[in-house]
């Protein structure tokens, strides 16, 4: 009998505390509570259990992230296969229209419920993922007049740009708590809209801003932004794993 009373208190606590909402909303703080059933005290450590369920929603963040860009990784590769690197030649703008187009298709699937045609929503944010990716090869390596990257190389470039977006969702994380989680799809499409329509406002500029940070880091987000739309999906059981669907 005690040792179901037991459990089923550990179980409450931690289901109280695992809930990142209670983290931001400073229900949970440091030191102690005593907790009496079944005629005896359980004293838990609050900050120890905080640290423990935060670590172990990283790490499970962590490999979803690493789930999702697994996908899209792979139907850059197969792009590359077929098409070599002829993206290489595009500009940023190009780029960025791409990117807008399917933002907006995603929010008008969102909007539309009654769909002629059946459309993965999937598929088009793995989409923003890649050309956000080529987006900030072609920043860092700068446009060419002709294909000059082998698939291993370009690879490279994909992976190296993945661990910097990765980086900084793992800092962002740190700093809020996982907001994300609480989030809805359409959210983070209108968040990736709104990205977009600064990053053409700055290539209007010509590149140049007085306060806000540059391109580079808003396609950062935009790939963040995606990669968490698709965990969601999958949550939700809708996202698909065969990436051959998506047209980038």
């Amino acid at each position: 009998m005690r040792g179901k009373c037991f459990s089923t208190i550990v179980k409450g606590i931690w289901g109280y505390i695992d809930y990142p909402h209670n983290f931001r909303s400073s229900k949970i703080y440091e030191g102690t509570a005593t907790i009496k059933s079944a005629q005896f005290f359980i004293v838990i450590n609050l900050s120890e259990i905080y640290a423990k369920s935060y670590k172990l929603r990283m790490k499970d963040t962590s490999n979803q992230y690493n789930d999702q860009i697994e996908i899209c990784r792979a139907l850059f590769i197969s792009k590359m296969h077929d098409y070599g690197s002829a993206w290489r030649i595009l500009r940023l703008p190009s780029l960025t229209d791409q990117i807008f187009i399917k933002a907006q298709r995603i929010r008008s699937l969102q909007k539309n419920e009654h769909q002629k045609i059946q459309e993965d929503e999937g598929s088009e944010f793995i989409g923003i993922v890649n050309y956000s990716i080529m987006a900030l090869i072609q920043i860092e390596k700068g446009v060419v007049e002709q294909p000059d990257l082998s698939l291993e190389d370009a690879t490279q470039l994909y992976d190296e740009q993945v661990a910097k977006a990765k980086q900084l969702m793992l800092d962002k994380n740190h700093d809020y708590g996982e907001a994300w989680r609480d989030m809805r799809v359409s959210s983070l499409t209108d968040l990736i809209l709104q990205k977009l329509l600064r990053v053409k406002q700055i290539e209007n500029n010509k590149g140049k801003t007085l306060v806000s940070e540059g391109i580079g880091a808003n396609y950062q987000d935009m790939i963040n932004y995606a990669i968490f739309a698709l965990i969601h999906l999958e949550e939700m059981g809708l996202q698909k794993t065969d990436s051959n669907e998506s047209e980038a």
